[in-house]
């Protein structure tokens, strides 16, 4: 924990969405995977890190760009990992653990709250729906929307804009390094959660604390900010 943690005094809480409130990334892998090997590009599940907390748009570019095929054009592809997405959400999209409780908890406490998220509106819209707090967040932001996604800071600055708070007074839970350094370049107090799968990489150093999970927001986490 850096020594800034008591002064920060948050004014606004902004959430990631994918694999920090919802346990999509697994999804992800298996919608990428079955519509990318479609397409003959050899993607496996432990490839699919190298593109996370990127827009669908992004990734498909991505991997057209490394192994180009024959047929529909990357968007088309995109617009078909989108759908399938959507039916995993809906049919088995789990929440990470703590995450129903520290969304809470920020909102017992008065904090406004917004969601920043690389994906798809509609799939955000679809993932707060399946968890059920969708109406505890004042505004859900989509990087579909930017110029360009993160690590680019533009979802976390429009979200904070949303919600009428300054960057500096927005208090930022993301679970990947990309949207790691998109919190940080907006000048917000950034905690990860990094994803189980990759809580190891050296990165997450910058982060100005990290914790195990959401379970650890509390009311009396909070309190000690």
């Amino acid at each position: 924990m850096h020594n800034t943690a008591a002064n920060l005094r948050p004014r606004a809480a902004i959430f990631d969405l994918d694999g920090l409130l919802i346990d999509s990334e697994p999804l992800w892998q298996r919608a990428e995977v079955e519509i990318f090997n479609a397409y003959g590009v050899p993607l496996k599940p432990e490839m699919c890190y190298q593109t996370v907390g990127r827009r669908i748009h992004d990734v498909v570019e991505f991997w057209h760009a490394r192994y180009p095929w024959e047929g529909p054009p990357p968007a088309a592809v995109a617009e078909r990992i989108i759908a399938r997405m959507l039916e995993l959400i809906a049919g088995e999209a789990e929440p990470m653990p703590g995450a129903l409780s520290a969304v809470e908890a920020l909102a017992q406490a008065g904090l406004p709250l917004a969601v920043a998220t690389s994906s798809q509106l509609v799939l955000a819209e679809a993932a707060l729906k399946r968890l059920g707090i969708g109406g505890y967040f004042e505004a859900v932001c989509s990087a579909q929307h930017e110029p360009y996604g993160k690590p680019h800071p533009a979802v976390y600055l429009t979200a904070a804009g949303r919600l009428g708070v300054p960057p500096e007074h927005c208090l930022v839970f993301e679970d990947s390094v990309n949207g790691l350094i998109a919190a940080k370049a907006a000048g917000m107090y950034c905690v990860a959660v990094p994803y189980p799968a990759w809580r190891d990489n050296p990165r997450f150093v910058i982060a100005d604390e990290v914790l195990a999970s959401l379970a650890e927001v509390t009311a009396d986490w909070l309190a000690s900010r």
